[in-house]
């Protein structure tokens, strides 16, 4: 990272690292096994059979109570159209709530998915207990609410929740919302655009801000939301068993953004990188950036690619078991090397939202490591084509005029004086460049 700020450090404008997208679980701890849910039933609720009308009751009285809430809160609930992305269909309605400055849920989306979910089913031979019912978690496709909420703290985020028993719940959420919101709070002037800051004016409140995203933070706004949008339940069965949802972080994002003056070197950087990592970035290299060792067990494989998401724009990255480290170029000005995890166990990571401390920790070292080995290949002083090219013979007209002798060792060293003082080649004469060379290499005869 310090070889890297050291190349392009008159190219940069700032530099910041923090969380981007975050996907948590949010588990009813109580709930997640047949055996505790038979309890649940039989002993809290009272029905003597957990059958499939006491499933679809609880079912059928949360899908009712969305209905309602939408209803008097006069929120928008539709059916998610296929083929079109769910962020891009709210979007303008989120855009209205922003410039009214409200909080709140915005929207609310439908979508037939597959879930965890149990089911009930009657033993094929009779038993002593005539109420005995075989309950066993399958995966099955039914209705999921997908509530589009714009919060005080994080921002605009998404609460994914089943209608099926046990109600599994997903939160989406970004580092960058909810940055946006405390310069706001602070009163700090920035330029964003998507999931970047372009500009801002005091650096080091941005980098503060990045820094104040804790799981205490995140776990007490999901706690909010779950309470209110979620499945209920009466004060009783709160009492009786742990109802408490555990929050698990099941893919997460790190990033270190790179803002430059202008697009030139961005792009050259870029297109630089992903020709030298196709190259040079092997299965040793990946490890060495991702912290690990190569054995003969390690599972997964150690590759990279290049990706092209969508016309002239592309995606470089390293894999390592279930993350990978990437890096893209946007608006013109902006580049990101970011590291993805699917599976924190990858990096013996607890999954908890309370350790979310030792990933920053963990992560922020890969992408200092990722650009550390980019500068190491990058500190160079020309591109070789360009010798090559120096070194053809040029066609003027029917003559043609040798090109430069690259092997002569006083070109080597006129070169190499050039290179040095590039910014003053212009201005100099043949003679200060004869005693440049002179003084630098100070040769035996002149």
């Amino acid at each position: 990272m310090e070889t890297f700020t050291k190349l392009f450090g008159s190219l940069l404008i700032f530099v910041y690292h923090c969380f981007d997208r975050v996907v948590i679980h949010g588990y009813l701890s109580g709930l997640s096994r047949p055996g505790q849910v038979v309890h649940f039933f039989q002993r809290v609720v009272g029905e003597p059979v957990v059958g499939k009308e006491v499933l679809s009751r609880r079912t059928n009285e949360y899908q009712g109570w969305v209905e309602a809430f939408a209803r008097n809160h006069r929120i928008a609930i539709e059916w998610a159209e296929p083929k079109v992305r769910k962020e891009d269909y709210v979007r303008p309605t989120l855009r209205r709530m922003e410039r009214a400055e409200k909080y709140g849920v915005y929207f609310i989306l439908k979508s037939m998915e597959q879930g965890q979910t149990f089911r009930s089913t009657v033993p094929r031979f009779a038993t002593d207990d005539p109420n005995y019912r075989i309950l066993a978690r399958r995966r099955s496709r039914f209705t999921h609410y997908y509530f589009y909420i714009r919060d005080e703290t994080l921002g605009p985020m998404v609460m994914r929740v089943a209608s099926f028993f046990p109600f599994q719940a997903t939160y989406y959420l970004n580092g960058h919302s909810f940055i946006e919101q405390e310069l706001n709070r602070n009163k700090i002037g920035f330029r964003k655009n998507d999931n970047a800051f372009l500009a801002v004016d005091e650096v080091k409140a941005l980098q503060g801000a990045a820094d104040r995203l804790t799981g205490e933070v995140i776990g007490e706004r999901l706690d909010y939301w779950t309470l209110l949008l979620g499945p209920k339940f009466s004060k009783r069965e709160r009492d009786a068993m742990n109802l408490h949802r555990f929050y698990a972080v099941n893919q997460i994002e790190y990033c270190r953004n790179f803002i430059f003056k202008r697009h030139f070197p961005i792009h050259r950087i870029f297109e630089r990188s992903c020709e030298m990592g196709l190259w040079r970035l092997t299965a040793h290299k990946v490890s060495e950036i991702f912290g690990v060792r190569v054995t003969k067990k390690l599972k997964g494989k150690l590759n990279t690619t290049l990706e092209q998401v969508e016309h002239g724009h592309h995606i470089f990255r390293a894999y390592f078991k279930h993350a990978f480290v990437k890096q893209y170029e946007k608006f013109s000005t902006f580049l990101r090397n970011e590291i993805c995890s699917n599976n924190l166990s990858d990096f013996r990571l607890k999954k908890g939202l309370d350790h979310l401390a030792a990933v920053r920790e963990k992560f922020l070292p890969i992408t200092d490591r990722f650009a550390s080995f980019q500068a190491q290949y990058l500190n160079v002083h020309v591109e070789f084509p360009l010798l090559q090219r120096l070194a053809l013979s040029i066609p003027v007209g029917t003559a043609k005029f040798p090109g430069i002798k690259i092997h002569d060792t006083r070109m080597i060293r006129l070169m190499e004086v050039l290179l040095h003082g590039g910014t003053t080649v212009g201005g100099w004469t043949a003679k200060q460049l004869h005693d440049a060379v002179l003084t630098t290499f100070q040769p035996a005869t002149a």
